[in-house]
């Protein structure tokens, strides 16, 4: 370790060093503080989502068919498999987010048997604001420590680091 600060997960390393001196607790440490950073943005993320009336389910819908691009619009098999969902997951999400007049379901003009979800004006204007809301508290938390070249190099170990670990 070098002289840096310490953090929750040093400790826990101290505590294995002194009781199994012999492990190398390296992954440890690189997925111990990888958990306790998502965990941290993922609620900061959630409390600034909470204040625009949605969840980050939620957002993840609105998101998924805002970043499909126009017309914006996906079945719910789509979704779900996106989203990685059963459908009955979904479909509460949708309902909540229909109610909302956040999107719509109609007729599939493709598949006659099939739905089409797309956002609605009012949906396409919220995901807008906290898709930005979220990156705002994202960006806050990388730039808190990590300069732009150095968020790039982490955002490239990790990409590699998630690649080896999908296959």
């Amino acid at each position: 370790m070098s002289a840096q600060r310490k953090d929750a997960v040093d400790a826990i390393i101290e505590q294995w060093a002194a009781e199994r001196p012999d492990l190398d607790t390296t992954a440890m440490e690189v997925f111990g503080r990888i958990h306790r950073l998502s965990r941290a943005v993922s609620d900061r993320t959630e409390k600034a989502y909470a204040a625009l009336g949605i969840s980050r389910g939620e957002f993840d819908v609105l998101a998924t068919l805002r970043r499909s691009g126009e017309p914006y619009a996906l079945s719910p098999r789509q979704l779900s498999a996106t989203l990685m969902l059963t459908t009955g997951g979904m479909t509460g999400r949708l309902d909540k987010l229909e109610r909302a007049g956040l999107l719509r379901r109609s007729p599939d003009p493709h598949d006659r048997r099939g739905l089409q979800v797309t956002l609605t004006e009012k949906g396409l204007a919220l995901v807008e604001e906290a898709v930005g809301t979220g990156l705002a508290v994202q960006t806050e938390a990388l730039s808190a420590a990590l300069d732009a070249e150095q968020a790039g190099r982490l955002a490239d170990l990790l990409r590699e680091l998630l690649l080896a670990t999908e296959r």
